[in-house]
């Protein structure tokens, strides 16, 4: 009996234990094209215990116009981090029927990026590489990104704003406001206080405004 007591008792700590090693995180944002919502995007972070980090993202866009499917967007990627630098992504997106495959691998000291799409490419980056990881603070250090859609690495310039209040889940929130610019359209992003990602925003082609806010 203390035997089974005493294993029992090993047993809850090592998953108390293994629990405390990996932690989770999720962001789960409602996505709206102006004021009209047409999908979601979610992302779960796992970070372990040998401090790389595991990112899952499901994007699903709906446009409708009349009823009729104007325009779908689906996306999904899942990235590898050891520390802030990518180890490994790999990302399939549909962009209203046009389909594309980005897989990155860190080898020694280079990233090597495979598109598959319309034009397929290959391409071998330097160094210490970040995708567009809104939720790591440390992404906003960065003069360069790789986009998961296209598998571009894109020069970019990210600007403070200062301080800005927002709503988020109903309360008014005192944020920080950032500017990405250099991609094809030029991102919004809001942090609070604790650099937590709480917003995003961007304008299209159109004029239009692609807005993500948490659930």
């Amino acid at each position: 009996m203390m035997r089974k007591i005493h294993s029992l008792a090993a047993c809850t700590l090592l998953l108390a234990c293994t629990a405390a090693q990996a932690q989770t995180r999720e962001w789960n944002f409602q996505v709206f094209l102006d004021d009209r919502p047409i999908g979601h995007h979610h992302f779960n972070l796992r970070s372990g215990s040998d401090g790389e980090r595991e990112l899952k993202s499901e994007a699903r866009f709906d446009v409708k116009l009349l009823f009729i499917n104007a325009y779908k967007y689906v996306h999904d990627a899942s990235e590898r981090w050891r520390g802030n630098c990518l180890a490994r992504l790999n990302a399939r997106t549909d962009d209203n029927g046009d389909r594309s495959e980005v897989n990155a691998e860190q080898q020694g000291e280079r990233v090597t990026v495979n598109t598959v799409a319309a034009a397929p490419a290959r391409d071998a980056v330097d160094g210490c590489l970040m995708t567009y990881a809104y939720w790591n603070p440390e992404m906003l250090k960065q003069k360069r990104l790789l986009n998961s859609q296209t598998g571009k690495v894109e020069t970019v310039n990210i600007s403070a704003l200062g301080e800005d209040k927002i709503n988020v889940r109903g309360a008014a929130v005192t944020a920080q406001r950032y500017r990405i610019s250099g991609g094809k359209h030029s991102i919004e992003l809001w942090y609070g206080t604790d650099n937590t990602w709480l917003a995003l925003q961007s304008t299209l082609d159109s004029g239009r405004k692609l807005r993500y806010l948490l659930k």
